[in-house]
């Protein structure tokens, strides 16, 4: 397994394709698995566009979107944006350790997360997020001075298990964040409107983490385990979620290597995603999931499903 450097920590200069981006991704979830929420900033320069998502989920509450394809691209090597109702500001404090992100946005809260397939009429409604992701490593507790980080060996991207801490507010209602999440960048072509996939990420509640990523088309996948020797690579990846209305899965497991974790979704946040020439659809439902492994460790995740409609 190769291990990202501090450098890859820096934007990278575009590639040809029409379809390369380059994007910095993180989630969360609380202690109790109950609240998260995710965010991903894409930037997009043969496109020219500059895609920022942040959704805030939770068991009791109306999921809260707020989805911007038309801001301006962001000065390198800065990550700032500002569109109508928007501000978000996303820095990587110290490399492969601490990466911090503020929004304050409008965001539309909506009675089914279905209906962000379709106009996303809501209740407008402020955000602000002050969140930081440090690296959950624990050299300490491990038999390697390397940092707890994951780079894919077939594609520029990384992945790195975080704690996370911070406060949000949505409307009047503040509340402070102290959970765990991922964060990833990555910087390659990307075709949602190609081919399918399933990306998941965890933790259990004996602190183990787990990383999966399965492509429709592909026998092997990409994933890790957390072990005392670091995060250990595995290609063996299945994916199998049952369907429910609109595609949004009701439940289902993915295999990592020898391990079954069955999830159980608590809270979804689809996007829906249109190819800007030739108007291609992908629906991508991402969600907050409980999960209980076929060895009996219990814990919370983000997954992913991207669903090309063709």
């Amino acid at each position: 397994m190769s291990i990202p450097t501090p450098a890859d920590e820096k934007r990278h200069e575009g590639g040809s394709e029409r379809l390369w981006s380059e994007s910095w991704y993180m989630d969360w979830f609380d202690a109790e698995g109950k609240n998260g929420g995710h965010g991903r900033m894409a930037v997009c320069p043969n496109l020219k566009e500059c895609w920022f998502w942040c959704c805030i989920v939770g068991q009791d509450q109306k999921p809260v979107f707020i989805v911007d394809h038309d801001s301006a691209i962001p000065e390198p090597p800065g990550l700032e944006i500002r569109s109508s109702g928007l501000w978000a500001d996303l820095a990587v404090e110290s490399p492969l350790e601490y990466f911090s992100v503020g929004v304050e946005a409008f965001g539309v809260a909506l009675d089914d997360p279905i209906e962000a397939y379709g106009d996303m009429r809501g209740e407008k409604i402020p955000v602000g997020i002050d969140l930081g992701w440090a690296t959950d490593s624990h050299p300490e507790e491990t038999d390697s001075s390397d940092p707890w980080a994951f780079h894919y060996e077939v594609t520029t991207r990384y992945e790195i298990p975080c704690r996370v801490s911070g406060e949000i507010q949505i409307g009047e209602n503040k509340s402070q964040v102290d959970g765990w999440g991922q964060r990833d960048h990555s910087w390659a072509e990307r075709d949602w409107w190609d081919k399918g996939w399933t990306w998941f990420s965890g933790r259990f509640n004996d602190g183990s983490r787990f990383h999966a990523v399965s492509v429709e088309g592909h026998d092997l996948g990409i994933g890790y385990h957390s072990s005392q020797k670091g995060l250990i690579g595995e290609n063996r990846v299945v994916s199998e979620p049952k369907l429910g209305q609109e595609g949004i899965p009701t439940s289902g497991y993915v295999k990592l290597g020898d391990t079954t974790i069955e999830f159980e979704p608590i809270a979804w946040a689809p996007v829906l995603l249109t190819d800007p020439d030739n108007g291609s659809i992908s629906r991508f439902p991402r969600g907050l999931v409980s999960v209980q492994s076929d060895d009996g460790r219990e814990g919370h995740a983000w997954i992913e499903f991207n669903q090309p409609q063709k």
